[in-house]
């Protein structure tokens, strides 16, 4: 599908709107994991990133999060992991405009719940020059309201076909269930404020290139 250049701008007036509305009310109380992808209450324009949470790098090294970002303009993105056929899409879309990015101050970070090793050979397989981070155990989703329980028929075929080795955790009900993040993409400023979200709880759908270029242009 065609995005005219009048939707694009349209959709960034009406999203980084509501960061001003936001900006004040920073914060955070502490995320719950979702039953469903459709009732995550992901962090919105105008809130702090968590940057105490803690991440893994493809060395396993742990680090809080506002470590990695290390102050600087960052595109963050969270997939569900390289397994997931629409997520090594994404991945290779974002390595199309990453040169663009750069050039706009952004460095460019993704987060699955894939280990380290899993991390590995998606950087090989798509010759990756950005960083990607480990979320074995759906603590950094979490913290950005974006984990959720899968169904128990998607974990039982995901563990079976894909043979993951993901913990899994006890929902409400007390069943054991797969957590993955919906699929976001997060645009943050210098200070760790979220200048721009996209999150989308049908896995099969992620935002274009085109309209995060212009999200990222709107961050000074």
């Amino acid at each position: 599908m065609r995005i005219t250049k009048t939707t694009l701008l349209a959709s960034l007036f009406i999203l980084f709107a509501s960061s001003s509305t936001l900006a004040n009310n920073n914060k955070q109380p502490i995320k719950t994991v979702a039953e469903t992808a459709e009732q995550v209450s992901p962090l919105m324009n105008g809130q702090q990133i968590p940057a105490a949470v803690e991440v893994t790098t493809v060395t396993g090294k742990k680090l809080p999060l506002g470590q990695v970002l290390n102050n600087k303009k960052t595109i963050l993105f969270f997939y569900r992991g390289g397994w997931c056929p629409f997520c090594n899409t994404q991945m290779g879309q974002l390595k199309q405009i990453e040169g663009q990015l750069n050039k706009l101050g952004f460095q460019l970070i993704g987060i699955s719940t894939d280990n380290k090793q899993d991390l590995q050979k998606s950087i090989g397989k798509h010759q990756l020059d950005y960083q990607l981070l480990a979320d074995f155990n759906s603590v950094t989703s979490q913290a950005f309201g974006l984990a959720y329980y899968s169904s128990q028929k998607v974990t039982d075929r995901y563990l079976a076909a894909m043979n993951l080795k993901n913990p899994l955790q006890k929902n409400e009900a007390g069943d054991m269930r797969l957590v993955l993040p919906v699929p976001a993409i997060y645009v943050i400023d210098s200070k760790g404020l979220i200048q721009f979200n996209y999150v989308n709880p049908n896995y099969k759908v992620r935002l274009h290139e085109e309209l995060l270029l212009k999200a990222a242009e709107l961050v000074k």
